[in-house]
């Protein structure tokens, strides 16, 4: 048979943690490109023309070649169709909104036309979308066909926006990575946690773990939240909850004129009607109120002169202010209202339909408070204003103007006092004032509302002025000083691993944590096996990670588990290599000499973090080789203190552990800093590994010892 030119996809895997490629996830193709293997790239006609015509977005790509255009080059010298296909997906991802520059690809066998691809992308199915589509788009590159660029972004982008991270949510999560805390995406929806195990915090959207139901059901109610704000001595309108449309009148003839009306039980600003005057436009107002409530109570309260604001309290402070402004069209003698909300509003590039766009389209036949504002003016939207003539369509609409610098300090703790009294960890204050930069004792402004579960979008991108990174507050208000992490021992190899992860597990647990541990064995937290239900050795990983019970980690690694997923953690405390082993059980990933084996091993060395420690086992000369890829300590173990990177690491003054005829001995440098006896029962250098990796997390040789002395005595211990 012959071979044609066609990328085959020979198999699609999703690799959910760090794995051989990168430290983040990556979708990985193994690729078959037939006869294009003797095509490179400049041997096709026309292609680079065409396909940088396309994608001009290709020329940032910089490739091996380390710059600006490199990916370019290579195209013009001469690359292979995988090579091209990689940059065609992440430039597919990056023009659907979900920025991506990592990705690698390398042959399986020279000459033999199969590649494996790695490309980074931050949602699974996006991922496999922009894969396919990309595939489908060099074809048609490649053969000169054409190809509709714009219906793949659209797909690919309404995909990002249905299944990625809100942007607010995105935000937190971001300024979470910034501190090097870990997240895990618990639904489909903003529902995440943040850190692992006992270090957790949770948060959606803009509610925490620390956001009470009591306070989220207070701030609902707007009456009680009145009374209860009023009596902290915030400035609040008086007002009265009124039944019916002739209620509303006489309340507001009470209260004084103008009045707003909005509903008792709303939220978003929706169905409140502001500077109302007579009794048509209370009826009116009324109606819309409470046709947007759910019930028909209504508030009718005193109008307070000024400018709306949204202040974003988060934990004490205020970290961001947004201020409103009134929105008005001026007629031409010609267009309709509709027409020139149209043209002379919606045309504002920062107005949009989705969470994308800082401020929303504007619709007058739709919205009931500008039919409203409108017919107190004598109009409707089908209405012709004369030309020159100026009209209100919305009061305070729009609150997305950056004012976080001006507010001035007596009004911040008006609001975060607000916030605290209704129990709201993070609250979005809405307020009345005709100038943010004096005291509302001065303005005569007021408090209107406390809001739970705000949005942040108005702060992230304001439409004037400075974002504020709101997530980075929201991160602080959660962690301290906190990193988020649990200690995590992760080990891998052939020589008793399962041993050496049952030991490390037990030694963790008589020094008070509560330790969980999955191993060839089983899902175990404190010593009690848990079902697994099925779930893949990454699954099963990631149980241990979302228990809020567990405050230390260790988790067994196969080569094979590496390749097929990834590992379940971004990064350990403490991470184990037995031994450059087993390439049988690996032979179906095209893992086929040491070498490529040591490479998926050192995943192991290469996620521990900076305060952690690799342990590396002396007598394994692939192994020692790892040391140099670790950024945190490395503490060598062997059965004999005479290997040459034992000795030599002594000499550097580093931790070390060895056998010595029937002891074991714990040394830093020269200096012998701990004894323990030497079980017949257990094979020596998985206790030497545990030893050594119990060490890197800070147990004593007394606890040690006292640890494998209870461990020999308890008989459901099972030695592999």
């Amino acid at each position: 048979m012959t071979k044609k030119k066609d990328i085959d996809v020979l198999r699609v895997s999703y690799l959910r943690g760090p794995n051989i490629w990168t430290y983040r996830p990556v979708v990985e193709a193994w690729l078959d490109i037939g006869e294009l293997e003797n095509f490179p790239s400049n041997r096709l006609p026309g292609l680079y023309e065409r396909l940088t015509t396309l994608l001009p977005g290709l020329i940032v790509h910089r490739c091996g070649v380390g710059e600006h255009g490199g990916f370019l080059e290579r195209l013009r010298d001469g690359t292979y169709a995988g090579h091209i296909l990689e940059h065609v997906v992440l430039e597919l991802q990056n023009l659907a909104g979900m920025k991506t520059g990592f990705g690698k690809t390398r042959e399986i066998q020279p000459d033999s036309g199969l590649y494996k691809m790695a490309f980074r992308t931050r949602q699974e199915e996006v991922g496999r979308a922009a894969l396919a589509a990309g595939r489908d788009l060099l074809m048609a590159v490649i053969e000169d066909q054409p190809y509709d660029l714009d219906a793949t972004v659209a797909m690919l982008t309404d995909m990002v926006e249905s299944l990625c991270l809100g942007p607010s949510t995105g935000n937190i999560v971001d300024a979470a990575g910034v501190r090097k805390i870990p997240f895990i995406r618990l639904t489909d929806g903003n529902l995440v946690q943040l850190g692992h195990g006992a270090a957790q915090r949770r948060i959606w959207t803009a509610e925490t773990e620390h956001t009470s139901a009591i306070a989220e059901g207070i701030a609902s109610d707007k009456d009680l939240t009145k009374t209860l704000v009023s009596s902290c001595g915030v400035p609040v309108p008086e007002g009265e909850l009124v039944t019916s449309a002739a209620q509303a009148w006489e309340a507001a003839q009470d209260i004084g004129l103008p009045v707003v009306l909005k509903p008792y039980d709303g939220n978003h600003g929706r169905g409140v009607s502001l500077n109302l005057t007579n009794e048509a436009d209370v009826a009116a107002a009324y109606a819309l109120a409470a046709e947007e409530g759910d019930s028909s109570s209504v508030i009718v309260e005193r109008f307070i002169v000024g400018d709306e604001h949204r202040l974003l309290v988060v934990g004490r402070r205020v970290v961001a202010a947004a201020a409103g402004e009134s929105l008005w069209v001026t007629g031409d003698g010609k267009s309709t209202v509709l027409e020139l909300c149209n043209t002379q509003i919606n045309t504002d590039p920062r107005r949009g339909e989705t969470e994308e766009f800082p401020l929303g389209l504007v619709k007058p036949h739709e919205s009931g408070e500008i039919v409203l504002e409108l017919k107190r003016q004598g109009m409707t939207h089908a209405s012709v204003p004369a030309d020159g003539q100026k009209v209100l369509i919305q009061l305070n609409g729009n609150v997305a103007i950056d004012v976080t610098d001006k507010v001035h300090p007596q009004v911040a703790a008006m609001a975060a006092l607000a916030a605290r009294v209704v129990g709201l960890d993070i609250a979005g204050i809405d307020l009345v004032t005709s100038d943010i930069t004096r005291p509302l004792t001065e303005t005569g402004g007021a408090i209107i509302e406390v809001n739970a579960s705000p949005g942040l979008l108005a702060h992230l991108k304001p439409a004037e002025g400075e974002p504020r990174n709101v997530g980075e507050a929201i991160v602080e208000h959660l962690f301290g000083e906190a990193t988020g992490r649990m200690p995590i021992v992760g080990i891998t190899g052939t020589h008793g691993t399962t041993l050496i992860a049952r030991l490390v597990a037990w030694l963790l647990q008589i020094s008070g944590k509560k330790t969980g541990l999955t191993c060839a064995d089983g899902l175990f937290v404190n010593g009690r096996l848990l079902p697994r239900d099925g779930f893949s050795d990454w699954e099963t990983g990631e149980r241990l990670l979302l228990n809020k019970s567990v405050e230390a980690g260790v988790f067994e690694n196969s080569a094979r588990m590496i390749l097929a997923e990834g590992l379940a953690y971004d990064k350990c405390a403490v991470g184990v290599v037995t031994d450059v082993g087993g390439l049988e059980a690996v032979s179906e990933f095209h893992i086929d000499s040491e070498e490529r084996l040591y490479n998926v091993l050192r995943t192991q060395v290469d996620v521990v973090l900076p305060s952690g420690a690799a342990v590396l086992n002396a007598a394994d000369a692939k192994v020692v080789d790892m040391a140099d890829l670790c950024d945190g300590e490395v503490i060598f173990y062997g059965v004999d203190e005479h290997l040459a990177a034992i000795a030599a690491h002594r000499q550097d003054d580093q931790r070390v552990v060895f056998q010595r005829s029937h002891c074991i001995v714990m040394a830093q440098g020269q200096t012998e800093v701990g004894t323990l006896p030497l079980s017949p029962l257990v094979p020596p250098e998985a206790v030497l590994a545990a030893i050594a990796a119990a060490w890197a997390l800070g147990l004593t040789p007394e606890l040690i010892g006292a640890g494998l002395r209870t461990w020999e005595a308890s008989p459901k211990k099972t030695h592999h």
